[in-house]
């Protein structure tokens, strides 16, 4: 009890002392007024007095921004000396109140936010955590520096796609531009203008641009596999493959270019999945996993796979998968990875083939005769093919249908080679008839 007047009395006095020195506009004055206030509450371990005098000193008349950014960010240094969670959560709601709605402590609140978002995850409230987060636009702090602005928004991202909210992942994934891992940083630092606002340095636990770029397309990963984007989740990972520290440690590199393989062949076939594969392909890295060489190569191949013996030789590869880094392919890769291969092989047939009878494709495809017309109809509806079916004769027709004036035009085309072969005949028999001529007045 006599401690606690004892420190009441002290704080009386420095507040005597702080409204003078606030009054008088005395800035280093009221700072130090303002940190014994504190230091005083902090040291006699009464947390309710600290948090009172927080925010009985922010709203005193005329108070100065600096004394309220000070306080602020001396107590922040108390938040990890509190001895349980409760006062924890308590004092940092405090600095909450205090900071709301000024500018000038806009990143100290940013920061108090994330600290509260983890206490509230911790306890299994990972909604109210990633509510808590969302409340604060990170991309308006002009003062925040560019590693701690894209690690408080991977973060939002990681709460979102952790509480199944993919929409909302997704828009917030928005405001981190790829282009951005791809600057250097040595460059990047210019002297400020006046005028400007000065960038606060990155705390030491944010982690770097590059770790930033692997976070990133990690947490791409975990989106785009919800909706089973592989073209997508196969960038992603050829993003994290191209990071230095990465491609030069094999231990590291080589779960990734499977991954890379395996969603390359498992993505539908168009010209981005074409231009990834060959420039895969082209990787000297590739030929350290020959097994995956091999399935790429089939790929680009114009020829029948038979899905029978390609799943016999990579099953084991497939299922080992869950082992590597990165974890097992998506639920239904299975399935998917054999679509895929049918699909090959009936654009491997439109090349051969003008027609064909459907027994045949059913043959070549290893299916039956209603399944091989339902893949083909899935293709002509994707339009990834153009083919009709004459179904009561049984045949298939891989020609595109030409227009009226695409016919014309073939018809004016053949006229004049026609002609033009007419008139290089007629000259020729005129040349031949001359030289006879003149060779029998010999």
């Amino acid at each position: 009890m006599e401690s606690k007047l004892k420190l009441e009395s002290a704080i009386d006095k420095l507040l005597d002392e702080e409204k003078q020195m606030r009054l008088s506009g005395d800035v280093s004055g009221t700072k130090k007024a303002v940190t014994e206030i504190l230091q005083l509450c902090f040291e006699a371990k009464d947390w309710k007095t600290l948090n009172d005098q927080i925010l009985n000193l922010s709203k005193k008349r005329g108070q100065l921004k600096q004394a309220v950014t000070l306080m602020v960010q001396q107590a922040m240094q108390y938040i990890d000396e509190t001895p349980d969670i409760e006062t924890r959560i308590e004092l940092i709601k405090t600095l909450n109140n205090v900071s709301a709605g000024k500018i000038y402590v806009e990143i100290d609140r940013a920061r108090l936010t994330k600290k509260l978002a983890k206490i509230k995850e911790e306890q299994g409230l990972i909604a109210e955590a990633a509510d808590l987060m969302q409340e604060v636009a990170v991309e308006t702090f002009g003062a925040m520096a560019k590693t701690e602005k894209i690690a408080f928004i991977l973060e939002q991202v990681r709460l979102c796609l952790d509480r199944q909210d993919y929409i909302r992942a997704q828009i917030l994934s928005r405001k981190v531009s790829p282009r951005v891992f791809d600057v250097d940083p040595s460059k990047e630092k210019k002297k400020p203008k006046e005028g400007d606002n000065v960038v606060e340095e990155a705390p030491a636990d944010i982690p770097s641009l590059l770790e930033l770029k692997r976070i990133y397309y990690e947490l791409m990963i975990r989106y785009y596999s919800h909706s089973n984007d592989y073209l997508e989740i196969c960038r992603c990972y050829k993003a994290i493959y191209e990071i230095p520290s990465i491609k030069d440690n094999p231990a590291l590199w080589t779960p990734i270019l499977r991954k890379i393989c395996w969603y390359l062949v498992l993505a539908p076939h168009d010209p981005m999945q074409s231009s990834l594969l060959n420039s895969i392909l082209e990787d000297k890295n590739i030929s350290e996993i020959p097994n995956f060489r091999l399935l790429l190569k089939q790929l680009v191949t114009m020829e029948v796979i038979q899905w029978t013996s390609l799943w016999n030789s990579y099953k084991d590869e497939f299922e080992n998968e869950k082992d590597l880094l990165g974890g097992s392919l998506v639920h239904k890769a299975a399935e998917d990875l054999r679509q895929r291969i049918i699909e090959h092989n009936i654009l491997v047939v439109s090349k051969f083939y003008s027609r064909i009878t459907l027994k045949r494709i059913a043959e070549l495809l290893c299916l039956s005769i209603q399944e091989a017309e339902k893949h083909l109809s899935d293709m002509v509806v994707s339009k990834a093919l153009v083919s009709k079916i004459d179904r009561p004769m049984g045949i298939v027709f891989f020609q595109v249908a030409k227009d009226s004036n695409d016919i014309l035009n073939s018809w004016a085309t053949n006229l004049e080679k026609l002609l033009d072969l007419v008139e290089k005949s007629c000259h020729q028999i005129h040349k031949e008839t001359m030289v006879h001529k003149a060779a029998l007045k010999v």
